[in-house]
């Protein structure tokens, strides 16, 4: 793995001296230079303006915590930096530009609808500026004009939004219908308007029209029946993460089945053999566009005799929906509730592209599961790195009353100049 990493930072930095030494201002082929910072979520200029007719050298530095690419779509091509970690920059080389506009943004999925798009005007006259306008983002627009005190009024109107009523609920328990002793559950796959937060609306893939699709609760040794129709623009399939199945109800396109085509269905059955924990299904099929876009949904295998008070499985993502817990973002994320001596059990599952540390205000938790697998020594913990594909599940003793806020502890996921956002709800204990 360092010889990899070494090999591709190694490329990455040839591209870069090769672009600047065929590039730099002045010379007879470069033209002219221009300078653009990444970081989240915005890109600066908002609009670069270069002159047409001459190569164009891009010098994109990224300024922020998380990686980022700078792309530019030049006549049906898309030309693009290598992946830029943290305080790294690279150059990137446009050929001669026809007067117009080109559309421009970062390629890590999902950020370019979280604010960092741009648009790269040729023959416009004048400097570009330096618009750090972060629109499309919740909670993190408008910071450079905004006062300190228009900063603590964002930030506290935010705040007491919480919990925000939003349409749309995801990930509610699914109730089977029995054939026989076989327990079916039916699964749409559907396109949905869906509210993420107050007022900001999306397209999103669905399972049954929510996101995340239906909870499906079962015991070790059901049998079930998941039913998928499809009515999608394009074909789908289900797979079930983390679950023991028969390898023809794996769910992997020409692998081990065909793929589901727009109105068509498909029949998984299976004995569930795993032990009591949190799993995942979720579509394998364009899986980058349709599980980031909503296809997804979790299955909970739960004991014969539960030993806590309040259950919760809260779903992780990230990308062209934002950072979402559950289908929703701060203010509209669902607090988590307790009474006062209970018991909590917090299911946490990551469907993203991205690590989410997961941390929790006031008290310290206890990991219990990794992937369904019972911990033979659990690990108390009050940081959780919830890898993508990974599932946790953490119990609270809920002792100390109060709203304790419960959040991503990658801040850029959860808070900026205007208030909270994304990955962010509360433990309430009373």
């Amino acid at each position: 793995m360092r010889g990899r990493i070494g090999f591709t930072m190694a490329l990455a930095m040839v591209v870069a001296l090769a672009a600047t030494a065929c590039g730099s201002k002045g010379s007879a082929a470069s033209g002219t230079t221009v300078s653009v910072s990444m970081k989240e979520f915005s890109i600066t200029p908002s609009q670069i303006s270069v002159p047409s007719g001459e190569p164009i050298t891009v010098s994109v530095s990224n300024q922020g915590q998380a990686q980022h690419a700078f792309a530019v779509e030049v006549e049906g091509r898309t030309l693009t930096t290598p992946m830029l970690n943290s305080g790294a920059s690279a150059t990137l080389a446009l050929p001669a530009l026809r007067a117009g506009t080109y559309a421009a943004w970062c390629t890590v999925p999902g950020h370019k609808d979280l604010g960092m798009s741009a648009t790269l005007v040729a023959g416009a006259s004048g400097a570009s500026g330096s618009d750090q306008s972060m629109a499309g983002m919740s909670g993190m627009s408008g910071m450079g004009s905004m006062s300190a005190q228009q900063m603590a009024d964002a930030h506290k109107q935010s705040t007491e939004a919480f919990p925000a009523k939003t349409a749309g609920l995801g990930g509610q328990p699914l109730q089977p219908t029995m054939d026989g002793g076989v327990k079916v559950f039916n699964l749409t796959a559907k396109e949905v308007h869906w509210e993420v937060s107050p007022g900001v609306i999306k397209t999103a893939m669905t399972y049954n029209g929510t996101v995340p699709g239906p909870e499906l609760r079962v015991h070790q040794g059901d049998r079930i029946r998941i039913v998928l129709q499809n009515e999608l623009p394009q074909p789908t399939v289900i797979h079930f993460h983390g679950l023991t199945v028969p390898n023809a109800m794996d769910g992997v396109p020409y692998i081990t089945q065909d793929p589901v085509m727009p109105g068509g269905y498909f029949v998984y059955e299976f004995t569930v053999k795993d032990p009591p924990g949190t799993y995942l299904y979720h579509s394998h099929f364009n899986s980058t566009e349709q599980v980031s876009n909503g296809l997804y949904g979790p299955i909970v295998i739960l004991p014969d005799h539960p030993t806590w008070a309040e259950d919760y499985t809260e779903v992780l993502n990230d990308g062209p929906l934002g950072y979402t817990i559950n289908g929703k973002s701060f203010p509209a994320t669902a607090p988590l509730t307790a009474k006062l001596g209970d018991t909590v059990r917090i299911r946490l599952a990551n469907v993203g592209e991205m690590i989410h540390p997961f941390h929790l205000h006031g008290y310290h938790f206890t990991v219990v599961e990794q992937d369904g697998q019972a911990l033979a020594n659990p690990l108390v913990e009050d940081t959780i790195m919830v890898a993508p594909g990974q599932t946790f599940d953490v119990e609270v003793h809920a002792t100390q009353p109060g709203v304790w806020a419960f959040h991503c502890h990658i801040l850029a996921h959860v808070e900026g100049p205007q208030g909270m956002f994304g990955m962010v709800t509360a433990l309430i204990v009373k």
